[in-house]
Formats: C-alpha cells, sequence, structure tokens
C-alpha cells in the first residue's frame, strides 16, 4: 500500500513538471514565499529546539539506555559508523558548497554587512559552519535517535510510524501511520532525485571544465546512467559490501583532498581560520539560531538560514533511517554526541580548508572565483583548486570524489527507500531497491530535461514543514516511551529488591 501510493504521487508529480515545467516551477515558488514567510519562525525554534533536545538525553538519565538489547554490540567499527554518517548525511553536498557558499556570502552577506571586507570574510564562514553544522545533525539525530530506539529496543518495524506508537497506540496500523510513512518516501524521493540532478551537475562541470567535454543535457543523461548502473550494483550487494566499502572509500579519498589542499594552499591562514570561526561561530550560536528580520524585511534568512533548514528537514526521514539501520547497539549518550560533534566537526574542518582557500585566492591573489561562482557555481571548486600547485590532480580527485559520493548517497537513499516501502524490512528485496533506483535516475533525468530542477528542489522543501510537524511529535513520543522504560525499570528494581529482602528473611 505504501509503495504503491507513494510510487503513483511521485509519478504524477513528475508528469506535472515534465509537462509544465514553468507552471511547476511558479506554484512551487508562490507556496515557497508563502511558507518562508508565515513560518519561517517556526523553522528556526524548531531545528534550534531539535538540537536542546538531543543535548538533554545525551547527558539527562536516559543516556545509558542502549539502542537495543542490553547485550547487543554495535555492528560496524566506530571508523566505518563515522564513514557512513559523514557520506550519507552531508556527502556530496559538502563538495558542491564548500567553496560555493563563503564566497556567495562574502559578497552577500547578510543584512548589515558590507559585502566584500574583512567583516564580510568573517560572516561568511561563520554562517558556513551554522549551515552544516550542529543544527542539521540535531535534526537528523531527532529522527535516527527515534527509529533506531523503536526499531532495536522495542522491536518495533522500521517504519517512521512505529516511533508515534505511544502517541497513537494501535492507530499507527491505519491511515495516519500509513500518511506519515508515503510522506516520508516522498520527501526522500525528490530529495535525493534534486541531489542527483545538482551532482550531475557538478559532474559535467568538473568533465568540462578540466577536459572540455560538453556540458549539455546529453552528457547529463549519460552521466546519470552510467552513476545508476553503479549505485544499483552497490545497493543490491547490500550493506556490509557496497555501501560500507564505498562509505570507506568516500572517507579516505575526502580525507586525502582535505589534507592536500591544507598543505598545498595557505596553510597558516586555514588553521587561524578555523580557529578564529570555530569561536565566533559557539559565541553567536544562538544569536544566529534564532535569527530573524522582521523590521528590514530582507530575504537573506529565508533564502539561506530558512532554505537550509527546511531542506535537512526534508532529507532527514532518509538520514535518519539510515544512520538508525547503521546504530545498532550505541547508547543514547554516544549516539548523540558521536553524531552531532564528529560530521559537525568534519563539516568545520572542510568548510575552513576549502572556503577559506577560496576566500585567500579570491581576496589577497585577486583570482577570479567569485566571478566563477556566480556565473556556474559547478566549476567554481575546480577552479579554485587549479590555483594551487598540483591543481590540476586536485581537481580530478575532487572529481572522484564527487562520484564517489553521488553513488554513496544514492545507494543509501535506495536501501532506505526499500525499506520504507517494505513495511520496514532491514533487507528489503532487491526488485524493490531497483524500482525506487531507476525511479530516482528517472526523475533526475526528467527535471533536467524540462529545466525543472529548481522548482523540484523548491517543492521538495515545503514538504519539510508538515514533516516538521510530525518531528515535533516524534520527540514527545520518544520523552514518553523512555519514561514508560524508567518507570518499568524502577518497578523491576522495587520488585526484585523485595525478593531479596524475603529471601534474607527466609534464611
Amino acid at each position: 500500500m505504501t509503495f504503491l501510493i507513494s510510487f503513483l504521487i511521485v509519478v504524477v508529480i513528475v508528469l506535472f513538471g515534465a509537462f509544465s515545467p514553468e507552471l511547476f516551477a511558479k506554484t512551487a515558488t508562490r507556496v515557497l514565499d508563502l511558507t518562508t514567510t508565515n513560518f519561517g519562525w517556526f523553522y528556526l525554534i524548531v531545528a534550534f529546539s531539535f538540537l536542546i533536545f538531543c543535548i538533554y538525553l545525551a547527558f539527562s538519565k536516559y543516556g545509558q539506555i542502549p539502542l537495543g538489547q542490553d547485550d547487543d554490540e554495535p555492528e560496524y567499527s566506530l571508523p566505518t559508523w563515522f564513514s557512513m554518517l559523514f557520506s550519507a548525511g552531508m556527502g556530496i553536498g559538502l563538495v558542491f558548497w564548500g567553496v560555493a557558499e563563503p564566497v556567495s556570502h562574502y559578497f552577500a552577506p547578510p543584512a548589515g554587512v558590507t559585502g566584500q571586507t574583512t567583516e564580510a570574510a568573517q560572516v561568511a564562514m561563520r554562517y558556513a559552519f551554522f549551515h552544516w553544522g550542529l543544527h542539521p545533525w540535531g535534526i537528523y539525530a531527532v529522527i535516527a535517535l527515534s527509529l533506531a530506539y523503536f526499531q532495536f529496543r522495542r522491536g518495533s518495524k522500521g517504519l517512521i510510524s512505529s516511533t508515534f506508537a505511544p502517541l497513537l497506540g494501535e492507530r499507527i496500523h491505519g491511515p495516519i501511520g500509513k500518511a506519515i510513512d508515503i510522506l516520508a518516501v516522498i520527501a526522500t524521493v525528490f530529495g535525493v532525485a534534486t541531489s542527483l540532478g545538482l551532482g550531475t551537475l557538478q559532474i559535467n562541470g568538473g568533465l568540462s571544465h578540466l577536459f572540455g567535454l560538453a556540458s549539455n543535457t546529453t552528457v547529463q543523461i549519460a552521466i546519470i546512467a552510467i552513476i545508476t548502473v553503479i549505485y544499483l550494483l552497490s545497493s543490491t550487494t547490500g550493506l556490509d559490501r557496497g555501501i560500507k566499502i564505498l562509505s570507506n572509500t568516500n572517507l579516505i579519498v575526502a580525507l586525502a583532498l582535505l589534507l592536500l589542499t591544507l598543505i598545498l594552499g595557505p596553510t597558516s591562514f586555514l588553521f587561524d581560520t578555523f580557529t578564529s570561526t570555530l569561536g565566533s561561530y559557539l559565541n553567536n550560536l544562538i544569536s544566529m539560531s534564532l535569527r530573524l528580520t522582521p523590521f528590514t524585511q530582507g530575504n537573506w534568512v529565508a533564502n539561506w538560514t530558512l532554505f537550509y533548514w527546511a531542506w535537512w528537514i526534508a532529507w532527514a526521514p532518509f538520514v535518519g533511517m539510515f544512520i538508525a539501520r547503521v546504530s545498532k547497539g550505541r547508547t543514547i549518550k554516544e549516539f548523540v554526541i558521536c553524531v552531532m560533534l564528529v560530521p559537525s566537526l568534519l563539516s568545520f574542518i572542510w568548510f575552513s580548508v576549502f572556503g577559506g582557500t577560496a576566500l585567500h585566492l579570491e581576496i589577497f591573489d585577486q583570482a577570479p572565483i567569485g566571478e566563477a561562482v556566480q556565473n556556474d557555481i559547478s566549476t567554481a571548486l575546480f577552479l579554485a583548486l587549479e590555483q594551487l600547485p598540483w591543481g590540476t590532480i586536485l581537481a580530478i580527485v575532487a572529481l572522484v570524489l564527487i562520484f564517489t559520493f553521488f553513488i554513496t548517497s544514492a545507494d543509501s537513499a535506495t536501501f532506505v527507500l526499500g525499506m520504507l516501502s517494505a513495511d520496514g524490512t532491514l533487507d528489503p528485496s532487491t526488485r524493490v531497491k531497483i524500482t525506487w533506483g531507476i525511479l530516482q535516475s528517472t526523475i533526475a533525468v526528467v527535471l533536467l530535461l524540462s529545466g525543472g530542477l529548481e522548482g523540484l528542489q523548491t517543492a521538495s522543501i515545503v514538504a519539510a514543514l508538515p514533516f516538521a510537524v510530525i518531528m515535533v511529535l516524534m520527540c514527545f513520543s520518544l520523552m514518553r516511551a523512555l519514561r514508560e522504560e524508567e518507570r518499568s525499570a524502577k518497578k523491576r528494581r522495587r520488585e526484585q529488591s523485595k525478593k531479596l529482602e524475603k529471601l534474607l528473611k527466609d534464611l
């Protein structure tokens, strides 16, 4: 039922985008403007609340509760687990925006800051940290923690709806539960399809910049077709082979590119940038978290922060389910600390190195990085890397990394979609995974041909609003479940104490 309804809704929306791309984009943009104008405050408060909620759980009396039975051991080593978290949660987005976002903020900073100044450069780096740091991982952690707890601790199915058992009871098996799961499937399909389109554009941009390959839809369709075959092969081999191997490969290639850029770039400047930006980020975390501009009526917060928060929420079903699937056996405290801090720290380092290098090239070396960002974002990374020693080699490594991140994100999403649409099974059938994999790629192709990629991205963000409400309720449901477990544990301890007292009296 979930698979069929989700499939039909996706097909209808894609056909709408294919045959009426202008109307589709116009309608989606209108709804997006309405959403950000009237509910921007809601996105900010919700994202900040998720962050506080996760930190509270980690250091509360519930922190030692394992995500599984008391004697369950983690399935994956810490390095493999970290690589899976990083690849699924951020992946290609970091590569795409690592140069582009800080440079964009430098030229067009938030209200009250003059562009192309020292202050603009500092603010640019701080907001890159903010948009890719603790908040998105707090959003992911809420869903992942809830799913892992109910699935491995309570023995529930691996479905979003299963986390609502304390609130809805048996109604999770009815229309309400199905609606929750269908919304999660739709958000995942469109979120991943849009990312496939963006990834394809950057791969084409890299091949064009490095090797002179034409940049057009024919080449982009060929790229999607080749990568589809690869990620379907990876997805059908399961977690312990394809996805695990690719995730580890991603981390190795990403660290190699990071270290080479750090060493060959303005090293001392990059260390200074990381240190000062981290301090500024932590010092301004609360004010940035709740920043709106009601008196100036500026659009910067809506175009960047609200856009990101809604985007992370739209991605949360996919990333949350995948993180939950690979986190069995971790305690709540270990889970929250690792899921929120480790990937955030890697993101901070990534933006310091690539964003810092790009800003240094723009400000001190007069390299045309800003011009590239404004004209064609997909080539900005390659242009920046080519300014360094061994630049062409670095650009080729970056292109390889985009390929591997692309494949990992796609096959992780295919795996999760299989779980969602196959009643929560931990090992969805090959047929279901192939169906979703082909559909994802088909959506990306249709959108590239119809020019509706931006409209679809906007539509997926609008879908985040109802899912944000679902996530808020999920927090209440998880808290109720944890309190019930605590009461049951206290009751068992009292009964054991009474039995022990009785035994001692009998002796």
